[in-house]
């Protein structure tokens, strides 16, 4: 290598790493691939604010709904690996639509793990004109006659709680599913769907108005927000659990420095009293893992929700 050579790279790594540094130099995109209203944006709402202040530069929080979240998380991960796209999303769409989507439209090694963020159930709910209070008052029902009920959409967790439920219990109910569940919640509430396995931060509002009946919730443990509620293994379906959880990802190939402080602020993000307090009136229990342990979690839950697909032969599209 010449010394005119060697001379101009000298002057231009600080250029280069000065480039590195400066990240972020403009608005970060996050995009959510559920409608407004649900568990990530909640979450991604409550933090961002704290983030503003730590990255100096706003997040601009970018709702794609669809195909059970596949079609905001191909868009993500077709994305520049440059830091100013980022996806936040149910773990479902990496641990359960692999198995149940003949087409994902991405292929999961397309995004790299970077923060798990909040724990959350499922609430089994009815109207009140339904006239059901337990889930054996419900399964009584449905074997009785036809009954339908919500989720917000194909394969998101609404679908695979109550699946898993009808698998246990031995009925069947026709899935009604829709575009997140906020739609679902606003039917249910009409009474145009009798029930609906839901996000807790939908229908808690609700329930405290009793415009809803909680049934049941899909966690191991009561929900702290409903502690009058039980689980559905406490309701008598032994076996059953089904917890949840938000996960960040970054397409493949984003700078691991870029990553780390993307990291770093949404998870200090979380540790704020108020988030954590608007979190759990919400129904979501921060969580904080980094990417490795995402990772760990992401393939065991992958492995078990598999094999209850195959089991209850869910298949879509």
């Amino acid at each position: 290598m010449t010394r005119s050579l060697l001379l101009a790279l000298s002057l231009c790594l600080p250029l280069l790493s000065g480039a590195q540094t400066a990240w972020p130099e403009k608005p970060i995109r996050i995009v959510l691939p559920y409608p407004p209203g649900g568990p990530s944006d909640i979450v991604m709402r409550a933090a961002g604010e704290k983030m503003l202040v730590s990255l100096k530069q706003p997040l601009v929080i970018d709702n794609k709904p669809g195909a059970g979240g596949n079609l905001g998380t191909a868009e993500v991960s077709r994305a520049a690996p440059d830091g100013y796209t980022w996806l936040v999303s149910t773990d479902t769409t990496f641990t359960v639509n692999p198995h149940v989507y003949k087409s994902l439209g991405f292929k999961p090694d397309d995004l790299i793990p970077v923060a798990m963020l909040t724990q959350f159930g499922q609430t089994l709910v009815c109207h009140p004109g339904v006239g059901v209070h337990t889930v054996p008052e419900l399964v009584a029902k449905a074997k009785s006659q036809r009954m339908n009920y919500a989720s917000g959409g194909l394969g998101v967790p609404g679908h695979l709680t109550m699946e898993l439920l009808q698998s246990l219990a031995g009925f069947d109910m026709t899935h009604i599913p829709y575009k997140g569940p906020g739609p679902a919640t606003q039917d249910v509430l009409g009474g145009q769907v009798p029930c609906g396995f839901l996000a807790g931060p939908t229908v808690l509002p609700h329930v405290a108005a009793g415009k809803l009946v909680a049934l049941a919730v899909s966690s191991a443990t009561r929900s702290p927000a409903l502690p009058d509620v039980p689980t559905v293994a406490e309701a008598g379906i032994k076996g059953y659990e089904a917890n949840f959880y938000l996960v960040a990802m970054a397409p493949k190939g984003t700078p691991e420095a870029v990553v780390q402080k993307f990291r770093t602020a949404l998870l200090e993000a979380l540790k704020a009293p108020d988030v954590i307090a608007r979190l759990k009136a919400s129904d979501q229990a921060v969580v904080g893992y980094d990417g490795a342990k995402t990772a760990a979690v992401l393939a065991a839950d992958s492995k078990k929700w598999g094999e209850i697909a195959r089991k209850i032969q869910l298949g879509l599209d």
